[in-house]
């Protein structure tokens, strides 16, 4: 295959001068792992254990309000939609795949964390409002303005944290859109326990197969869109230098999030007029959303191919690998050679990784963000690409 150097033992010629400031093919040995990486690793790891065990306790909660079997049953419904919202989620995350843990703490945020904050001040007001007294307005301040802002608030808090924690893998608003409807899907996930569990117990199996319908098949997507205003604004902040960036992109992306969860809840105040403003307001909404998900990751693309071409330039790829790391059809033509041979296919997929993160590494460099820690991160980058170019090559 072309993309592939022969393993002839010659170097690449290097360029009498390294454009922007780029290594020439001398680096060789990786630095020492950076602290803040192990330190990452060890609260993910952490985070994850704490809310595993805090999804058990609303599970628990959830068991003595609806019952064992309510919501046993009502679990496995809520998994279609789950199911329909992680599919996507993957789809979207395909070119630069965040890591698996991050994820699992973002889906675990939402399931556990997020969830538990909104019962409590849920809880908290219900009571307030019973001592008012004041239960029509009350209910539609609670569903338009206090679950908007509460909700949102406690998913995209989830968002910030891997923001400021996992940095090095928060590249841009793609990474925002994955971990903010990862954190959503958890959230839907319980919510929708809970809406099937009581729709159940009031309408039975007429109200919870048409809650079903019109929660778990028409707007599985609903809390995704949501929440990934947070994901694309703390995206956009992760691009520049400046932590103040990233809390005052914070407030405008949380304050757009709840502004359309608000005006998706008061489609429940327009009775017979639901279907029209489902068609005429929501709809165009996720179509939005989809174009804008699709543009993000072609952008990805482009960003990737001209990064690494910058590292062509400088020796350190040919101009076939270029090609075939920046398309996703070089991608799958590349996998299905490396296949055919042993451990061709682990090797590639590094391979394939390191280069994509070394371009959005690239990019930090370019926009002077994080520089001393990111060209750590390069020469570690460089290193690994250039070992398991000469794996690739050696292969039968």
């Amino acid at each position: 295959m072309t993309f592939i150097p022969k393993a002839s033992g010659t170097e690449r010629p290097q360029p009498p001068a390294a454009p922007g400031g780029l290594p020439g093919r001398q680096v060789r040995t990786p630095p020492a792992r950076p602290e803040a990486h192990t330190a990452t690793v060890v609260l993910t790891i952490v985070g994850i254990v704490v809310l595993a065990q805090l999804l058990f306790l609303v599970f628990a909660y959830l068991a003595s309000a609806i019952g064992v079997a309510s919501v046993i049953g009502c679990g496995i419904l809520a998994l279609v939609p789950l199911a329909i919202v992680l599919f996507a989620v993957r789809w979207i995350d395909r070119w630069d795949p965040e890591p698996l843990a991050a994820r699992w703490f973002a889906f675990l945020w939402g399931a556990a964390a997020a969830v538990s904050i909104a019962l409590i001040i849920d809880l908290g007001a219900q009571l307030v409002d019973a001592v008012d007294g004041s239960a029509p307005a009350s209910q539609f301040m609670a569903s338009v303005v206090r679950a908007p802002l509460v909700e949102e608030s406690a998913k995209g808090l989830g968002v910030l944290l891997i923001c400021l924690v996992a940095r090095r893998t928060f590249d841009g608003p793609v990474d925002g859109v994955v971990y903010a409807a990862t954190v959503a899907a958890g959230f839907a996930f319980v919510e929708n326990i809970t809406y099937f569990g009581s729709a159940l117990v009031h309408g039975g199996g007429v109200g919870l197969a048409v809650t079903f319908v019109l929660r778990g098949l028409l707007s599985p997507f609903a809390h995704v869109m949501f929440t990934s205003c947070t994901g694309i604004a703390l995206g956009l902040a992760v691009r520049r230098p400046g932590a103040w960036r990233i809390l005052v992109f914070f407030v405008c992306g949380l304050a757009a999030a709840a502004t359309m969860h608000s005006l998706w809840n008061s489609a429940a105040y327009l009775a017979r007029g639901f279907w029209g403003y489902y068609l005429v307001v929501q709809v165009p909404l996720f179509a939005i959303a989809v174009v804008l998900v699709v543009v993000l990751r072609r952008r990805e693309r482009v960003l990737t191919h001209d990064r690494l071409a910058e590292y062509a330039r400088a020796g350190w790829f040919s101009p076939e690998e270029v090609r075939m790391l920046s398309t996703s059809r070089g991608r799958r033509n590349a996998l299905g050679w490396a296949r055919g041979r042993p451990d061709g296919a682990a090797i590639m997929k590094r391979f394939v990784r390191d280069a994509t993160h070394l371009a959005w590494v690239r990019q930090r460099i370019v926009s002077g963000n994080r520089i001393d820690e990111a060209r750590a991160d390069e020469t570690a980058l460089l290193t690994n690409i250039t070992a398991e170019r000469d794996a690739l090559s050696r292969l039968p």
